[in-house]
């Protein structure tokens, strides 16, 4: 064997490169979505039972929202992304990280989800005779409001400013939290605990205004199932989340583009273009034997890295940038560069 025809792959030899972890893109629109439809039902169930049955445990319901939002992540995050919720999904697709084509299958799923998980509270409620003659008001306490339903009388624009700015900084937050810029650390591992106690604590701030939402899924499995007033102020709480996802993400994709990276192609880089060289490069150790990438000649990309090997800086012939070997897509959450290219 010459040494040119040696593959380089084997001298980075690994678990992760032997068998590359499934990620976004490798799961059909389908199985996302029920993903997400899953993680909805757990973010609404274990939020809205603590706020309605566990009003004497001393357990904050924005906290329950929060850590069922972690747990909703780390869960279902590695095949659908990590959304479960209508705002985030329509934030990441205007910041140019998720396919449009996902966008509709996923809100219908999301609040599927969450009108599922209500009326399994509803059932709960409905078979038990302490609660079976107040179960609409139960579910209002749990329901988002403005004015003479605000906790604490909020005006109806105040409502709206609260609740769009919140939605902002909470959109921002996972779009930051996920992007490649990102350390790894964070993105894999502190991401979800970071955008989970975010929500949190931004749900604590709005709870004495709305009751808190930052959510239009949780919004609506709340309304559906509580006194009139909370459907016929529903729409704010639709038409707040979009207005502060669409804020995060034009400024998110802003500073992309003005930035240079290419969020539409889904290669981040330099200003100037020009690709990175990773840094663990390929040069070989000199008892091998095998002259570094560099040195050798008639390689190409495809050579030295067979399919599902393919190492971050590496331009193939056609002038794409090759995706690192391994890669979970799903580890970044909803990082659309895969989802924009690979959802069809």
């Amino acid at each position: 064997m010459t040494q040119t025809s040696l593959p380089s792959h084997d001298l980075h030899a690994d678990p992760e490169h032997s068998g590359r972890a499934a990620g976004i893109k490798d799961f059909p629109l389908v199985a996302r979505s029920l993903a997400e439809a899953a993680g909805s039902f757990l973010l609404v169930l274990a939020g809205l039972g603590v706020t309605i049955l566990n009003t004497q445990t001393g357990v904050q319901p924005t906290l329950a929202f929060g850590l069922a939002l972690i747990g909703a992540m780390v869960a279902f995050g590695y095949v659908s992304g990590g959304h479960f919720n209508p705002a985030v999904t329509l934030g990441s697709a205007i910041a140019g990280k998720t396919s449009w084509a996902s966008v509709l299958p996923y809100i219908v799923a999301q609040v599927v989800g969450g009108v599922v998980a209500a009326v399994f509270i509803w059932l709960l409620l409905s078979a038990n005779q302490q609660f079976a003659g107040s179960v609409q008001a139960l579910f209002a306490v749990s329901a988002n409001g403005y004015a003479d339903n605000s906790p604490t009388q909020f005006a109806l624009s105040s409502a709206l400013l609260a609740e769009v700015v919140g939605t902002a900084i909470f959109v921002a937050v996972v779009l930051g939290a996920t992007s490649r810029t990102a350390t790894g650390a964070l993105r894999n591992a502190g991401g979800p605990f970071a955008i989970g106690l975010v929500y949190a604590a931004l749900l604590t701030f709005l709870l004495p205004i709305t009751n808190g939402s930052l959510n239009p899924a949780r919004s609506t499995a709340a309304a559906i199932f509580s006194e009139g007033w909370a459907i016929e102020q529903l729409w704010l709480f639709w038409v707040a989340p979009v207005l502060g996802a669409a804020i995060a993400g034009l400024i998110y994709r802003s500073t992309e583009l003005f930035g240079g990276r290419k969020s539409e192609a889904g290669v981040a880089g330099p200003a100037d273009g020009s690709v990175a060289a990773p840094a663990d490069d390929d040069a070989a150790p000199a008892a091998t034997g095998v002259n570094a990438p560099s040195q050798t000649t008639g390689v190409t990309s495809a050579d030295r890295y067979p399919a599902g090997h393919a190492r971050t800086g590496d331009t193939a012939e056609d002038g794409q940038v090759d995706r690192p070997a391994g890669t979970d897509e799903a580890r970044t959450f909803f990082d659309g560069s895969d989802d924009r290219r690979d959802e069809k």
